[in-house]
């Protein structure tokens, strides 16, 4: 991971076509084209200026997509404390305090040393920006009975028993299309490459990659799945449309592929805009009836860093991270044995 510690405010986020998203000082930018004329998105880009953004968008806040002066003081202040525990001892209340900073949740986050910083803090309230109220749309019946189903992993607190207990993020196999897209505290990098006809996007994090044709090609045929699914892509203006079918109902579409896994046909729609030399608008929507009552939509500014390293991500290192895991479940089963009393989990 390559950390940044310094700190800075600025709005950097505003309201385009009802959405909150990253958008040019001038609405004439036209982006640069590649040699074959197509609009160049390539390039290393970033969204570790918007940690601290919740995926939902707190209830208090109504409607609105960015937040007052006073709201992201203390979003500033909630960061500096992290900043103050990068060399102290880590502890529980440390913990808590990167679950509010924008962390996957769960009783545990990574220690100060190996994460991001951001430069930028944003007054984006929420990644979700529709429905209006920045909330998820209720889940189906199929979608609750999908997510009681889903693996807990090491952050749930259930039992685990084997592999397929743990998320597919844990066991390093995919974090999904819309998981790896989404910022969280580090190995937030995304490199775009593009050839003719294609374009290619790696991803920092499982190093997860992804090539889209933009040649009008059918999509597989529905009975190959794949954790990222079938990807086609199209240019509207200087938008790159990418149209995704044939996932799995492995991967849910939250942080790092967490919450509700989506079902096999999901659709997402993702638009890549260059609005700037320095930005891309990102937006994608989840159109899964199956799991949500309605389509739901994500919208934030990417940033391009290109001194940015696209580090190693070892992940399980060998495997040792699930076996640990799962002797350690074992030792907690023996120290909860009938006749003591057992924590909570």
């Amino acid at each position: 991971m390559n950390v940044r510690t310094l700190v800075g405010v600025a709005a950097g986020v505003v309201l385009a076509s009802g959405a909150l998203v990253g958008q040019s000082s001038s609405d004439q930018y036209h982006a640069p084209r590649t040699p074959w004329g197509e609009p160049d998105l390539q390039g290393i880009w970033n969204g570790n200026d918007l940690q601290g953004i919740p995926f939902q968008r707190a209830e208090s806040l109504g409607t609105r997509t960015v937040l007052n002066d006073a709201e992201l003081q203390e979003r500033v202040v909630r960061r500096n404390s992290l900043v103050e525990s990068d060399n102290a001892e880590f502890s529980l209340e440390d913990s808590e305090k990167f679950e509010s900073f924008g962390a996957v949740g769960g009783p545990v986050s990574p220690p100060p040393h190996w994460l991001e910083r951001a430069e930028n803090i944003s007054r984006q309230s929420s990644f979700l920006v529709d429905p209006p109220d920045g909330r998820m749309p209720p889940l189906t019946l199929e979608g609750q009975a999908r997510t009681a189903a889903a693996p807990r992993g090491t952050m749930g607190g259930a039992r685990l028993d084997g592999p397929e207990d743990f998320t597919m993020w844990e066991r390093c196999i995919s974090r999904g299309a819309l998981g790896s897209t989404l910022p969280v505290l580090y190995n937030s990098g995304i490199d775009i490459t593009q050839g003719p006809g294609y374009v290619g996007i790696r991803y920092e994090m499982v190093h997860d990659f992804r090539i889209i044709p933009l040649d009008a090609r059918p999509h597989l045929s529905p009975a190959i799945r794949q954790h990222m699914g079938d990807g086609r892509g199209r240019w509207e203006g200087d938008t790159l449309v990418v149209e995704t079918t044939n996932f799995t109902d492995r991967v849910g579409v939250g942080l790092s592929g967490g919450g509700t896994p989506n079902s096999p046909d999901m659709r997402l729609v993702e638009r890549f805009t260059r609005v700037s030399p320095d930005t891309i608008r990102y937006e994608a929507t989840v159109h899964d009836p199956r799991t949500w009552t309605q389509p739901w939509s994500v919208a934030f500014p990417l940033t391009h860093m290109p001194d940015y390293g696209m580090f190693e991500y070892a992940c399980h290192e060998g495997n040792l991270g699930l076996r640990n895991a799962l002797s350690a479940s074992r030792a907690q089963e023996t120290a909860d044995a009938p006749g003591e009393s057992a924590p909570p989990r």
